[in-house]
């Protein structure tokens, strides 16, 4: 295993980034979010049709955020740590190209706050997710206060963040966190599967579909939908020539 703290692979149009820090749990500290930020900018230089998250080791994909790092910081301290991570988890949440989470196990704190960052999350049969943050006396400070809340309602948002309560795979899924759960030696293989998936069908209309659906999510209906007729207009041109002219013609698009 390297001695980077995240590690950055490419297999054709897929990129596949690994926090690497398997002896911490793959912790969040300063170090490793600022490697995290250097891999999502040279991913965005490559421009892959698809990004998959994990975390190198058996036991943990992110287990949270560094508690011995966070003990000796004061407010400025925390403040900073946390527009660190804010700034991040933004810079892989905007990133032009679908981002798979693959949750192959503790996914704490941060590490939660992480996979929310995603587009969508496949879980191991050995996930746990959490905002434990309360029991150590802070709050979540990597967006997961709203992000959370977006993914599963805020009902149940509340009720995670306000007990700090652990859920495993099972609740993650029947709660909306997780996509699906797979045993833990396919969940790669799952995650690459659906990659391919979308390697199959047009950049940009994936692109454009992602950039709708976060920008729409802060607005009003009215003006979600207004994007999203400009967006699809947008999207006429060379690759809706190639799929429309696929489909009449009964063959696989090629798309480029």
């Amino acid at each position: 295993m390297s001695d980077e703290l995240v590690l950055l692979s490419h297999d054709d149009d897929v990129s596949t980034l690994t926090i690497n820090r398997p002896d911490a749990l793959n912790a969040l500290n300063a170090s490793v979010l600022e490697a995290l930020d250097g891999a999502i900018e040279r991913c965005a230089e490559r421009g892959p049709r698809c990004l998959i998250v994990t975390g190198a080791g058996e036991k943990a994909f992110v287990a949270g955020a560094d508690i011995a790092a966070m003990s000796k910081m004061d407010g400025a301290q925390g403040r900073d740590f946390a527009r660190l991570g804010q700034r991040v988890l933004a810079s892989l949440e905007a990133l032009p190209f679908p981002v798979i989470a693959a949750v192959n196990g503790f996914a704490l704190g941060g590490g939660t706050e992480l996979a929310l960052a995603c587009d969508f999350i496949y879980a191991s049969d050995k996930a746990k997710f959490g905002q434990p943050e309360v029991k150590l006396g802070i709050i979540p400070g990597f967006g997961g206060t709203q992000r959370l809340a977006r993914r599963v309602g805020p009902g149940l948002a509340r009720e995670l963040i306000y007990t700090g309560r652990m859920i495993g795979h099972e609740e993650a899924l029947r709660i909306g966190l997780a996509n699906a759960v797979v045993p833990r030696r396919e969940l790669l293989d799952k995650a690459r599967e659906v990659a391919a998936e979308i390697v199959a069908v047009s950049p940009r209309a994936v692109a454009g579909a992602k950039d709708v659906m976060n920008a729409g999510a802060h607005l009003a209906l009215d003006a979600a939908v207004e994007l999203e007729a400009e967006a699809f207009a947008d999207c006429f041109g060379p690759e809706q020539h190639e799929g429309m002219g696929a489909f009449l013609e009964k063959r696989p698009p090629k798309f480029k």
